[in-house]
């Protein structure tokens, strides 16, 4: 799963850098035509992924995450592929509706690895599994930007689609999911259930809404980061140098996910959240100020140090809460929300950056950070039952 994750999330995220540059390709459009446009169509997939994200997990606590996997992994290599033979935004924007039909590959290995594992080391085999992810990450875009301003965009596309079928194959043959095994309960959580529990559990409504502002504060400036790069350097290879400041954030990222999990196990996942949350804050706001592509290289490599350790902390604290039986359900929504911070995040940075400038986009993103601190530090002040115990309580009710 390390190495299907590696390939997934590495190629992938070869096409991100130079999606606004792609749209350039389509026609001769304005500069507001285009970032409306990049937004729109970096957002599209998660506005499907968001809808698909619950109905997925309630599959798979049905009949397990692998064939989940793999519906995902070969459903977006075909959507991908479809991309690179594109003519128009319109077109391309309805590839990407569908490519959230199938997205979530990702999140749901991590799903799948948090259901084998004990709660108690949850923390730290997720860090380890976003390792894979972000070495990923970290790679791609940098490799993405040298075939896009080598080869052209089409031949990244094709080749992002096959690397991607080749994660899903690896899947198909290099995997076995233990069956979970499940306590014995009269009462069966009807999706009702399941999700007033959720809106209305004061520690999982705030996990879930920080789980979207976490993605809302950090997707909100990377379909804008190569129109930024473009504004601090006169270079010919912008596609190459807004895939290197891409990777920067995911080199903090690798270097410390494990550790920020394995502190979650030890000293407690809300505890690490609220840290990494202020200090999130701290490192993105200075991006908006710097003169130099260095500066802005330097500011995402500490701003990822920090944001790396969100994603495994988050899914370990809703697997501790989550009872085994609806586990796939509950990590459904929490990736439900995580894709409503992706819907949101890319549309709200284009129309900042489209009224007041690119650079006020990290201005507001570093306050979302400042309030999703606030929302779990108030969470973390009321005393509340179990989540399990209080989904028992509604449901008898």
């Amino acid at each position: 799963m390390w190495f299907a994750n590696f390939l997934v999330a590495g190629t992938m995220t070869m096409i991100m850098p130079f999606l606004s540059l792609y749209i350039t390709t389509f026609g001769d459009h304005s500069d507001a035509y285009i970032q409306k446009w990049a937004g729109l169509i970096f957002g599209a997939t998660f506005v499907t992924a968001f809808i698909m994200s619950p109905i997925w997990g309630r599959i798979a606590d049905k009949y397990g995450f692998k064939p989940i996997l793999l519906i995902n992994g070969f459903g977006i290599a075909l959507s991908v592929f479809l991309m690179g033979f594109v003519n128009s935004v319109e077109t391309f924007f309805i590839l990407r509706l569908f490519n959230g039909v199938v997205t979530g590959f990702v999140p749901t290995s991590l799903a799948f690895i948090s259901s084998q594992v004990k709660k108690e080391e949850a923390g730290k085999m997720l860090g380890t599994m976003q390792m894979g992810s972000v070495a990923g990450t970290l790679f791609g875009p940098v490799f993405g930007g040298l075939l896009a301003d080598t080869f052209g965009f089409q031949y990244t596309f094709i080749i992002t689609s096959a690397t991607v079928a080749t994660a899903a194959l690896l899947v198909l043959f290099g995997i076995k999911e233990e069956k979970k095994v499940k306590t014995k309960r009269k009462a069966q959580f009807s999706r009702k259930t399941i999700l007033h529990g959720i809106l209305h559990h004061p520690l999982m409504l705030n996990v879930m809404l920080v789980t979207s502002l976490i993605q809302i504060g950090n997707f909100s400036i990377q379909p804008l980061l190569s129109l930024y790069v473009a504004e601090l350097t006169g270079a010919q290879e912008v596609a190459f140098l807004a895939g290197l400041t891409f990777s920067a954030a995911g080199l903090g990222n690798l270097l410390f996910a494990r550790q920020w999990g394995k502190l979650g196990d030890s000293i407690g996942y809300e505890k690490v959240l609220t840290i990494l949350l202020i200090f999130s804050a701290l490192f993105i706001f200075p991006q908006a100020f710097v003169t130099s592509l260095w500066q802005l290289i330097l500011c995402r490599l500490l701003f990822g140090i920090v944001v790396g350790g969100m994603i495994p902390v988050t899914t370990a604290l809703v697997r501790r809460e989550a009872p085994i039986e609806i586990q796939g359900e509950v990590m459904g929504y929490n990736t439900s929300f995580r894709f409503l911070g992706n819907i949101i995040g890319p549309m709200f940075g284009g129309i900042i950056s489209g009224i007041i400038g690119i650079s006020a986009v990290f201005l507001v993103t570093a306050s979302l950070f400042v309030v999703a601190f606030i929302l779990l530090f108030l969470a973390r002040k009321r005393k509340t039952i179990d989540f399990e115990d209080y989904l028992l309580k509604e449901q008898q009710t």
